[in-house]
């Protein structure tokens, strides 16, 4: 989804100084080129971005037998700078040393290797 078609949401500010100090990982976007983003409202009437993640239309609150994950899936679900992948090393890394990931690293394509560590 583009940027012109995300709704700006009015809600307080999530960043300090281009960080999310309440989220002990995350990278510092201070002085990488990279500008911290409003949180926005999704073509779902979700809110994204905020660091509640308990939107009262969410999918994860309306959930049934009848709900197909698959509404769950997609870039407009995932905010381009807080998000809970920024949190890994790897990523971090990425953004505060500009360093791309070393290759041949073991990636497990089906376990978060980053629970917990928000």
């Amino acid at each position: 989804m583009s940027k012109d078609k995300k709704q700006q949401k009015s809600v307080p500010e999530v960043d300090l100084d281009e960080t999310l100090p309440h989220q002990i990982s995350s990278p510092d976007f201070k002085g990488t080129g990279m500008k911290m983003e409003a949180p926005f409202i999704n073509e779902h009437g979700v809110v994204i971005g905020d660091s509640f993640y308990d939107s009262k239309n969410s999918p994860l609150n309306n959930w049934s037998t009848d709900t197909d994950p698959e509404v769950m899936a997609g870039e407009e679900w995932v905010h381009p700078t807080n998000d809970i992948g920024w949190n890994t090393n790897i990523n971090r890394d990425l953004i505060e040393k500009k360093a791309p990931p070393k290759e041949g690293m073991l990636r497990h394509p089906t376990k978060d290797s980053s629970y917990g560590k928000d």
